[in-house]
């Protein structure tokens, strides 16, 4: 458990969430910080960027990243071709969806909590689109090329899934 003033008062708002164990607490309070810090040294490259930063995102530019994170985080949390990335930090505990398994979280406090965050494609999609919106900005047309990409193999999933789906229908 944390020490000093800071650990007095992280002790004193986990007092109020005993249902939730303190060390998965703590480990999101950590993650959060880790976060913090991976947003602000994006800020911190992009405040020295040249030329001033767009007004508003692209529309198109907004569709393609949202479509881009999805199916990414999908892949990174869930795809069973992405399983050794994870292994360290999950175990196994079924086949999910097409292509996809279900893991759980397991390990000491650290490994338990980056298993909460590489089995969660929502946990993932807020570093992901931190890092593709920070990428846009500085590589633009190489980002705009990535987020295509994989803007293209979500609708080629979706494409494959319906196909199934009208197999299935019409067989059955």
């Amino acid at each position: 458990m944390a020490t000093g003033c800071c650990g007095w008062a992280l002790r004193r708002q986990l007092a109020g969430h005993r249902e939730q164990r303190e060390g998965e607490l703590t480990g999101h309070a950590a993650a959060i910080a880790v976060y913090g810090a991976y947003a602000g040294a994006w800020g911190a490259v992009l405040s020295r960027r040249r030329g001033a930063l767009p007004e508003r995102p692209e529309p198109w530019d907004a569709v393609f990243t949202g479509a881009a994170v999805f199916r990414l985080s999908r892949l990174l949390a869930k795809g069973s071709v992405t399983g050794p990335l994870r292994a360290p930090f999950t175990r196994y505990e079924s086949a999910g969806g097409p292509s996809e398994v279900n893991e759980s979280p397991r390990g000491g406090p650290v490994r338990h909590t980056v298993g909460e965050l590489v089995t969660c494609p929502f946990c993932l999609s807020v570093w992901l689109t931190t890092t593709l919106v920070g990428a846009g900005l500085l590589w633009p047309r190489a980002t705009r090329a990535v987020t295509g990409g994989l803007t293209a193999l979500a609708a080629a999933d979706a494409m494959q899934l319906g196909y199934d789906c009208l197999v299935r229908r019409n067989s059955g």
